[in-house]
């Protein structure tokens, strides 16, 4: 048991490696957080987290053996979990998980096995601190599915679900609240026509960033009545689609 942990707020973030979850792992490090950083395949971004003072910790979260055994290496680091946040994804169109059940397995596996098994398993560290807080993200399809993307649509709203079902389990020692992200950070696949399409269609008209996503983890932290809530941070599109 490391003892930095015991002085320390504590934070698991799941796929800290890139995007959003390597922002929120150095923001959450300049705030003097013990950080856990989960990764699957990005050790690049983990690797510059721990110069930072992170933790690593790899796992495959589409093997349950892997979840149980990132949960017992997390136990190895703390005695306490003041924030875990379920950011790892995996976004599979519809010809993907169509011709690869694996793929198909893996949206259910990431999206709504993992954060279970951890939320489930973990939940007595966040009690521990008498104020630990969950947020899962989630999707504005959540709300309004794609027809190209079923699978992943259905995941999010099954992670949505779990959200209000551990917010009502775990109240009042754990908040469990969820965020759901519009275009915030384009990938590097997507062509000049997709973005201009998706901001065409977006009331804000700009790609978001990602520290209103930061931003929006900090109002879920730091407000105590609020739970089992979703924040749409996705400068108005979720109105449109």
């Amino acid at each position: 048991m490391t003892t930095t942990s015991k002085q320390k707020p504590v934070a698991l973030i799941t796929g800290a490696g890139r995007r959003f979850g390597f922002e929120l792992a150095k923001a959450l490090l300049a705030e003097n957080y013990l950080v856990l950083a989960h990764y699957n395949s990005s050790r690049d971004g983990v690797a510059e987290l721990e110069q930072l003072g992170a933790i690593g910790l790899q796992a495959d979260l589409t093997q349950q053996n892997a979840v149980e055994l990132l949960i017992e290496n997390v136990k190895t680091h703390t005695d306490r979990l003041d924030l875990l946040v379920n950011n790892a994804s995996c976004f599979f169109n519809n010809e993907k998980v169509n011709q690869d059940r694996s793929a198909l397995a893996a949206v259910f596996q990431v999206h709504v096995q993992a954060p279970y098994l951890l939320i489930h398993a973990l939940s007595d560290l966040l009690a521990s601190t008498g104020n630990g807080v969950v947020i899962n993200i989630t999707d504005i399809y959540t709300d309004s599915p794609s027809t190209d993307y079923i699978a992943y649509c259905a995941a999010k709203a099954g992670l949505a679900n779990l959200t209000q079902s551990f917010a009502k389990q775990l109240a009042p020692e754990v908040r469990v609240n969820g965020i759901q992200p519009g275009p915030i950070l384009f990938l590097p696949e997507h062509d000049s026509e997709h973005r201009d399409k998706v901001l065409a269609e977006t009331p804000l008209k700009i790609e978001g960033g990602l520290d209103p996503m930061i931003q929006a983890v900090r109002f879920l932290r730091d407000n105590p009545f609020v739970t089992g809530e979703f924040i749409k941070v996705d400068g108005g599109r979720a109105l449109v689609i």
